[in-house]
């Protein structure tokens, strides 16, 4: 057989079946009239729509593909992040244009493979046209008939068969080695007429070397994938072109092998690249797939802390949206994979949230409830009892949790102005407390100042003048500490100078009582003493109470509040025990 049918079979290999489809469906090796990257969403499924209702086809399988890249690009980079309020949980989520294209590239996927139907339907009855010109020539072979008019019916033949699409491709390769062979056998064995017969290999030779020609400009061309897809075009030309010289046939396929090796083999490299490509974009894909699963792992944990994950999570997004595709057969695995932990984590970032945002009002409806109870107490004179209260309220406010962010402030400041208005009136009171001790001060002050001019020879009865100095002297109240002791001294100075030189009788008498006034005296100090500690007590409790308020927004305001909440406790243990000693002291009085 010819060598140029010897070499033409292994060609055929290059075409399976998912070739054989690409030459209907292929996008990225067609040069498009549309730039689909320039197209905003809608104009995407716009445009998608009207290639589908389009009668030609054509377009439509040639641009599904790259219609459907350039979508899902403009989608996930439309998709928003989780930068904003902790209390707004985002996920990724079907949207309405997603769901919009997904119906259009099923109804093409539908068209697709009724297409493909069609087509491998067609290829069955091209099969059998193309069996019945392989019996028109072989008919020919038989006839008798003038070579003026057989050749013609052969040439229709020829042109015919040209015309007649492709065939399965299972019977490809015998189907054309058998028409090859009808040929060769009707210009080798019937007698042409030699110069129409070196006419048509002369033909033929030319539209070879133009097919060499193209086929070696191919080798150059810069897309790979391109270049072989057209090698296949003229590939199906050269198949289609009768024969020429029997001495030239192998020459001329040599050389156009010798462009198709280089290409294919630019191909196949390509494609080797890109699996490899492929096989680390999985690895990497894999490795986030593992990070996002970690972070999931960590929301059992109560103590997460959600706003720094998903922005780990977000980095990771991110990145992966940076990789290319995966393998054709993990690709939609590990996507799957990825999307599975980043939707359990948003979901249970948005139950959190939502579980959060309802404690918090549960605690702004305890906080204005506690409000409401030192607003009711605030302007009572049991300061005692108040101030406990108030306390206790203290305490209750720091054991509930935080509320919502835009009632903080004003729920705050609600309570403190509530506790401030009881304090400032207990601290005014006490304060009118120390100017009462002034006013009894100026008093004593007064009888010292009669002492002094005291007269005893004026007074017939000196013993009730001295009890009159005593009685009056004893009716007044405390005096400010600082003055206690000198006015005390002053004042039994003056009484011993005036009242010291009764009779004998009187001057015992005088001892007796001197010894009940000294240790009256002694009993009245301590009086004083525990009187000024148990206000000087009651005074720095108010303050601490007060403060505690502003304990809060300390940086170490827990450690703070408890120290001063420990004060507080002893100060009080201390202040009952003092009222304890002063009620023994003025009933022994």
């Amino acid at each position: 057989m010819d060598p140029e049918l010897n070499n033409s079979a292994p060609m055929e290999q290059f075409d399976d079946k998912k070739q054989q489809e690409n030459k209907v469906v292929e996008s990225t090796q067609n040069t498009e009239t549309t730039d689909y990257s320039t197209l905003s969403i809608a104009e995407l499924l716009t445009e998608f729509e009207r290639l589908i209702e389009a009668e030609d086809k054509t377009e439509m399988h040639k641009n599904a593909d790259i219609i459907k890249s350039c979508f899902y690009k403009l989608l996930r980079k439309d998709q928003p992040s989780e930068n904003g309020d902790p209390e707004v949980a985002t996920q990724v989520q079907e949207s309405p244009e997603e769901t919009a294209f997904k119906q259009l590239y099923a109804r093409y996927k539908v068209l697709r493979a009724d297409l493909l139907r069609s087509i491998e339907q067609q290829k069955e009855r091209n099969l059998e046209e193309k069996l019945a010109i392989i019996d028109g020539i072989k008919e020919l072979l038989e006839k008798q008939e003038d070579i003026n008019h057989t050749f013609p019916e052969f040439r229709n033949l020829q042109l015919h068969w040209k015309e007649v699409g492709p065939v399965p491709i299972t019977r490809t390769k015998d189907i054309w080695e058998t028409y090859q062979h009808y040929v060769e056998k009707f210009y080798d064995y019937v007698k042409i007429n030699k110069e129409l017969r070196d006419l048509d290999f002369k033909r033929n030779l030319e539209i070879k070397e133009k097919l060499c020609e193209k086929a070696a400009a191919l080798v150059d061309e810069p897309n790979v994938v391109s270049a072989f897809h057209k090698l296949q075009k003229l590939h199906e030309e050269w198949r289609e072109t009768g024969p020429i010289a029997r001495e030239l046939r192998e020459p001329m396929w040599e050389r156009f092998k010798l462009s198709t090796t280089a290409i294919n083999k630019k191909h196949q490299e390509y494609f080797e690249e890109q699996k490899k490509h492929q096989r680390e974009n999985l690895e990497a894909k894999l490795a986030l797939c593992e990070k996002a699963e970690k972070i999931v792992g960590l929301i059992e944990n109560d103590e997460i802390n959600w706003n720094k994950r998903a922005k780990e999570l977000e980095a990771i997004q991110k990145e992966w949206r940076t990789i290319g595709f995966a393998t054709k057969k993990e690709n939609q695995k590990v996507y799957d994979r990825f999307r599975a932990a980043c939707d359990k984590f948003y979901g249970e970032k948005r139950e959190f949230y939502a579980k959060f945002k309802h404690e918090m009002q549960d605690n702004l409806a305890q906080k204005i409830a506690l409000c409401e109870q030192a607003e009711a107490v605030n302007m009572s004179d049991d300061w005692r009892r108040t101030t406990d209260q108030l306390i206790h309220f203290q305490k209750q406010w720091k054991e509930i949790g935080p509320v919502p962010r835009k009632q903080a402030e004003a729920i705050w400041k609600r309570f403190r102005s509530a506790c401030d208005v009881f304090f400032t009136r207990k601290a005014e009171h006490f304060s009118k407390l120390e100017s009462s001790f002034e006013d009894n001060l100026a008093k004593k002050e007064a009888i010292l100042r009669e002492l002094e001019s005291f007269d005893p020879s004026s007074v017939n009865d000196l013993q009730g003048a001295l009890r009159d100095f005593q009685a009056r002297w004893n009716q007044i109240g405390f005096v400010p500490i600082k003055e206690k002791d000198a006015v005390q001294s002053q004042y039994k100075n003056l009484i011993n100078k005036h009242f010291g030189h009764f009779n004998p009788g009187f001057s015992e008498k005088r001892g007796n009582v001197r010894q009940a006034k000294r240790r009256s005296s002694e009993s009245h100090s301590e009086h004083d003493k525990l009187i000024v500690r148990f206000r000087q007590l009651e005074s720095e409790i108010t303050v601490w109470e007060n403060n505690m308020g502003f304990f809060a927004k300390s940086k170490n305001a827990d450690k703070i509040i408890a120290d001063t909440c420990k004060k507080i406790e002893e100060a009080k243990a201390e202040l009952k025990a003092l009222e304890e000693k002063i009620k023994q002291i003025e009933n022994n009085e």
